[in-house]
């Protein structure tokens, strides 16, 4: 019996997809202690959107920490955290002509989606929030709350109140007008449904199966929300930092959230780090109101301000990024039009993509099949039944190549 068997909780998950002991990560790549190379397109769930130990932000960790600056911080104010403030400021917020406080929650996305329903709540003084069919927000109670997934919910052992779930775009394959439900809903008073406080929504679902909201249905959600007075939350903890190819997932639609969740690849490091973004007149908290011991992990800020700098001063990862998610949405168009009797259906947005299949079983077989070809990716949706891939947005043309001849023939070994 291994260490991991004897010691580690029966919760872990990915361990159990990919039953190898890594011990080196370099770019795209990860690597067994036997030097077995493993082609990352799970990339830490959408945390290494740069990659492992990029160089450039390896050297500014390095030289930080050699320095003996200070790691830990609270919220004191700190040289590492004012760099990274004016990063954002300069090089994100301005050029968007965005206006955000920055709120340090916690270092999860979880910890900056709790912190906006809280802060959504104390702002309104209303309960109810409004989220979204196949939604997933975290695993804490509130973001439990207006997360869809029934096993994950039903992880909380108490009934997860004060939250409503919406038709996502497509929820009905366009049988019904878009929010024909929400909007009647909001303005019949015999509805029973409470004025939310706010909306949260994610552009791409992510875990829910990487079902990609139309451009159009986000600016109509954006309309309904101004018109009724409800704040707009976007969850950009996994399509955020570039991953839908501008910086921001919401950027394609013109819209301007009240409020923004951002974690995983903010840090660009893997390194844990996560801000929620507030519009300046939501900033009503009173000091000490939300707070915790790890929002102030400076080498975190130091990463994160370096990840700026190298890659958001131009618009060329964007439009790598956009170019890349074009190609692997052609070749997984291409597996579906092949399985036609399968109904295959390739999904997504930039280089967050999946391929949707009949049932669960059969994608897990697929993903098996990848790992025994030396490649790492996830399954995600309801029933695991979508293929999940989030490869780094700086792998190379080589390996993207590599990468999707991977998935046709595991694929065919699959469905053999």
């Amino acid at each position: 019996m291994s260490i991991f068997d004897k010691l580690e909780s029966q919760v872990r998950s990915y361990s159990r997809g990919w039953p190898v002991v890594f011990n080196k990560a370099q770019g795209s790549w990860l690597y067994a202690e036997d030097g077995t190379p493993y082609l990352d397109f799970f990339a830490g769930a959408g945390a290494l959107n740069y990659g492992h130990n990029n160089p450039v932000l390896k050297q500014a960790l390095l030289d930080y920490i050699a320095s003996d600056n200070v790691v830990h911080s609270l919220d004191m104010h700190t040289v590492a955290k004012r760099d990274f403030l004016q990063a954002l400021d300069e090089i994100l917020l301005r050029p968007r002509d965005l206006h955000y406080k920055v709120t340090f929650p916690g270092p999860g996305g979880a910890n900056a989606v709790e912190a906006a329903l809280k802060l959504a709540r104390k702002v309104t003084g209303k309960e109810a929030v409004i989220n979204f069919t196949n939604a997933f927000h975290g695993m804490t109670l509130g973001a439990l709350s207006v997360t869809g997934n029934s096993m994950k919910r039903g992880g909380a052992g108490i009934p997860l109140v004060h939250a409503t779930p919406m038709p996502y775009d497509q929820y009905f394959d366009g049988s019904y007008p878009d929010f024909l439900m929400f909007e009647r809903m909001l303005d019949d008073s015999g509805s029973g449904l409470n004025e939310p406080a706010a909306v949260i929504v994610e552009t791409v679902q992510g875990e829910g199966g990487i079902n990609a909201a139309a451009l159009d249905w986000l600016r109509k959600l954006d309309e309904v929300c101004k018109k009724r007075e409800i704040l707009l939350i976007v969850d950009d903890v996994q399509m955020g930092c570039g991953r839908t190819g501008p910086f921001f997932s919401f950027e394609d639609a013109g819209i301007k959230p009240d409020m923004v969740c951002l974690s995983k690849s903010i840090s660009g490091y893997g390194l844990p780090m996560a801000l929620t973004l507030i519009r300046p007149d939501l900033d009503v908290w009173a000091p000490g109101e939300h707070n915790g011991t790890f929002r102030g992990i400076s080498p975190a800020f130091v990463t994160a301000a370096e990840a700026l700098r190298t890659f958001w001063t131009d618009d060329t990862l964007e439009k790598a990024t956009r170019a890349n998610g074009e190609r692997i949405g052609t070749v997984l168009s291409e597996i579906a039009g092949e399985r036609g009797d399968l109904g295959l259906v390739a999904k997504g947005r930039g280089m967050a993509r999946g391929l949707e299949f009949p049932d669960g079983e059969t994608a897990d077989k697929v993903c098996a099949a990848a790992f025994e070809r030396g490649m790492l990716m996830e399954t995600s949706g309801p029933d695991g039944e979508v293929v999940k891939l989030l490869p780094p947005l700086t792998l190379t043309d080589a390996e993207l190549e590599q990468g999707m001849g991977i998935i046709k023939e595991s694929v065919v070994a699959a469905l053999r």
